[in-house]
């Protein structure tokens, strides 16, 4: 289940798996503006697959290829979970090394990329105190070590997807000097996937979570990776009183009312006190950016559908009131059957209603592609846009020619669009790596940074302090911008971007903000 995606002014390519994640022209759009500008590189992202019943959990992770703009020719698929393992190449343990160097130089030495070399325990990474070189002046100080741990998908196709955010967590300790106040770090790489899958599995989330819940020296848990390992070891670590930050995970019932399940969140805090934080904006989030970028494009009366899928409600249900208090009109809503021939009446009924644009909140496998062809049959002009859940090979397969034109939204941008702090920590770590960073990896970066600072601010080895200081975090300058957490943990960054489909190929416009 992959796609593929492109970008604009830097042709952007998203060939995508079934994971589970806008520029708007100066006159309004009728159909999809031609290419002909097309620069002089084309940057392929390509996300890599997950489980097929995840899309809602599971986020969409690129990675950056570049090729040239005359022929966008999508990439094959990635190699399923079976055949992905054996074809990455393994080496050895690495340690991360002691120095001096400056945060914002490159580091003195490279640690090869790869996958850890067994799935039976965690890839330790120990990071001595350095002798010359003190993380932040201060007053305060602390002695031992210090414990940060990541618990994510490391094997078979996941690995590809995770590696990136592992080589920015390993770059973050190098560039505190590899240690916070006087106290060494060491990083622990724990493996949540089951190996013969290359998937999560929640009895290793689980474990991974009572791990880390039982050392006194974890003061931090980044991860997990999807939504759903994150029910499972959030009650775990609150318990503990064990801080965690996600650099990934965008479902809205781990953190705000009203969108999950009826007892969500307050079923994953059972101390009564919030410990999950996250770098990503949530799935309602762009749905609020999606109406914007509707209007910029110039709809004033819109039809919105969802797939009955929690991620499709939410994303629909946000799309729709934004849309309504920004004064366009939505002159209908519905949910489609995912199972249903075709959907030839229901695009007779939205072309009466005289709407020009349709916003479809859902995913692929929900037979989008079918309602696409259903919709471009019966109004060939008008504006179609979808959430990043149409992101994959099956729709594009499936919808065929009259994905054309489609615009979409996906949280988040491309590592080589990041700017100032965000634009000098690309090129180190592709200096650092020699390869592209993936999607993710920004946002596990600063993840690492701001435990960290949080540690530093509060100058104490008391999970409580800690976590009290990551929820404290405002006005953070870090490589995704200006950024910080709310009471609920969730990132008050904003930013999507928005892409549009064209020649089968989906290309990047460009950022938009959902407020």
């Amino acid at each position: 289940m992959r796609m593929v995606l492109a970008a604009l002014p830097c042709a952007i390519a998203l060939l995508l798996a079934a994971c589970g994640t806008v520029a708007a022209p100066s006159e309004p759009l009728t159909q999809a503006p031609t290419l002909a500008a097309a620069p002089a590189t084309l940057v392929v992202i390509a996300p890599t697959a997950a489980a097929t019943a995840g899309l809602s959990t599971t986020p969409t992770v690129p990675q950056v290829v570049t090729a040239s703009p005359a022929s966008p020719t999508p990439l094959a698929p990635t190699a399923t979970a079976t055949t992905a393992a054996s074809a990455t190449a393994v080496p050895a343990a690495t340690t991360i090394p002691t120095g001096t160097a400056d945060p914002l130089g490159t580091p003195a030495q490279t640690v090869a990329e790869g996958v850890p070399t067994s799935t039976s325990g965690p890839t330790a990474t120990v990071a001595a105190a350095s002798p010359t070189v003190a993380a932040t002046p201060t007053t305060a100080s602390l002695s031992g070590t210090i414990k940060i741990v990541s618990s994510l998908p490391r094997s078979g196709v996941s690995a590809r997807q995770t590696q990136p955010i592992v080589n920015a967590i390993k770059m973050c300790v190098e560039d505190n000097r590899n240690t916070v106040l006087g106290a060494s770090i060491v990083y622990e790489d724990l493996d949540d996937s089951n190996p013969e899958t290359g998937l999560w599995d929640p009895q290793r989330e689980r474990e991974n979570a009572d791990r880390a819940a039982a050392d006194p020296d974890v003061l931090i848990y980044l991860g997990p990776f999807n939504s759903d390992a994150a029910k499972v070891s959030i009650p775990v670590l609150n318990a503990a009183g064990l801080v965690m930050i996600s650099p990934a995970n965008s479902y809205p019932g781990l953190t705000k009312v009203g969108l999950g399940a009826f007892d969500e969140p307050g079923v994953y805090y059972p101390s009564g006190v919030r410990t999950y934080a996250r770098v990503v904006p949530t799935d309602d989030v762009q749905g609020a950016a999606g109406a914007r970028w509707a209007r910029e494009l110039g709809a004033t009366r819109v039809y919105v559908l969802e797939d009955g899928e929690p991620f499709g409600q939410v994303i629909a249900t946000t799309f729709a009131a934004t849309a309504t208090e920004l004064g366009m009109e939505v002159v209908g809503q519905g949910r489609i059957d995912p199972k249903a021939a075709d959907y030839r009446a229901l695009a007779t009924t939205i072309q009466a209603s005289g709407v020009d644009a349709i916003y479809f909140g859902g995913i692929a496998q929900n037979n989008a592609g079918q309602l696409w062809r259903d919709l471009r049959a019966a109004m060939p002009d008008v504006l179609l846009m979808a959430s990043d859940g149409v992101i994959e090979q099956t729709f594009f397969e499936e919808a065929g020619p009259a994905a054309e034109g489609t615009y979409v939204s996906f949280a988040g941008l491309p590592p080589e669009k990041l700017t100032g702090r965000g634009a000098d920590w690309y090129k180190r770590y592709k200096d650092r790596f020699r390869a592209e960073p993936e999607f993710y990896a920004a946002y596990g970066y600063d993840a690492c940074r701001v435990a960290l600072a949080a540690i530093e601010r509060a100058a104490s080895r008391d999970r409580s302090a800690v976590r009290a200081a990551v929820f404290a975090t405002r006005d953070y300058e870090g490589v995704l911008g200006r950024w910080g957490f709310d009471e609920n943990g969730d990132t008050t960054l904003t930013r999507m971007s928005g892409a549009i489909i064209r020649d089968g190929v989906l290309w990047f416009l460009q950022a938009i903000e959902a407020a």
